[in-house]
């Protein structure tokens, strides 16, 4: 499918909208977490359930409703081969359970993740915690918010990496210590914290930990709405040599390079 170049979007009168679809997703996949589900295997191994689905059925029609000439990439259309055409500036990005295998595990670390590019950059995002009560979204720098336990939404900020030394954030699956101290190299340690799915970025946006090195295979959906937050927070998410960590990188299937997040750069 196709779309046509859409004018300019209104980030900040999106954004409440956005965080709507976003909760309204996390409800329904709460359901499904507290009850019995299957699990099954898609074309590239990875698990998948009715939880993946049905948040994707709801959050897809609600994106068309809201932006119809905005492309829409989402990981449960794209294995299924059903692909918007990326035309014009914008497009949104949607991983609608982010930590399926969290999930599976009944660990309560899975996102829900809304993102919307601009000519690569994520401008606004959303990262809902839906088993956490954890909300956290932002456009420009200096507007990422979080909203945690039903309490006001509050600002959040990335900090400057303390005296003591860094705080580094991991996967559970992708903990190889050899591997985290090469990506971080001389850097000063003070401690490893490990989370699941985009919450790894949220972590460094409201300044609970500093480097998020990633050297596993993510997809852009797994990516954007973390770094949408992350970037509002003062961020940054880079690739290791420094360069700009871009998206619509649809002649590798949308698959990111290794990257390392980050809280606010040293002056």
């Amino acid at each position: 499918m196709s779309a046509t170049s859409p004018k300019t979007p209104d980030l900040k009168g999106l954004t409440p909208e956005i965080r709507n679809v976003a909760i309204q997703a996390g409800t329904l996949i709460l359901g499904i977490y507290r009850s019995e589900f299957e699990v099954r295997e898609k074309s590239d191994a990875s698990p998948v359930t009715e939880a993946d689905e049905a948040a994707e059925r709801l959050i897809i029609p609600a994106l068309r409703a809201l932006t119809p000439n905005i492309p829409i990439i989402a990981e449960e259309a794209a294995a299924a081969g059903e692909l918007d055409t990326i035309s014009g500036d914008y497009f949104w990005l949607v991983d609608p359970l982010d930590g399926t295998k969290e999930f599976i595990a009944r660990r309560d670390e899975f996102t829900v993740n809304i993102a919307l590019i601009e000519r690569g950059r994520p401008v606004l995002g959303v990262v809902h915690a839906p088993a956490l009560g954890k909300t956290y979204y932002g456009t420009e720098p200096g507007t990422a918010m979080a909203e945690i336990d039903g309490k006001p939404a509050h600002p959040i900020s990335a900090r400057h990496i303390p005296e003591d030394g860094a705080i580094v954030v991991s996967s559970r699956s992708h903990g190889n210590e050899e591997k985290l101290n090469e990506l971080t190299g001389a850097m000063k340690i003070s401690g490893h914290r490990t989370a699941g799915s985009s919450l790894k970025f949220c972590l460094v946006a409201t300044g609970e930990a500093d480097i998020y090195p990633r050297y596993g295979p993510t997809c852009e959906w797994d990516t954007a709405a973390g770094h949408a937050v992350l970037r509002a927070a003062g961020g940054s998410v880079r690739l290791l040599d420094g360069g700009d960590f871009n998206y619509g990188k649809t002649d590798v299937k949308y698959l990111n390079p290794q990257f390392i997040a980050r809280g606010l750069d040293e002056t």
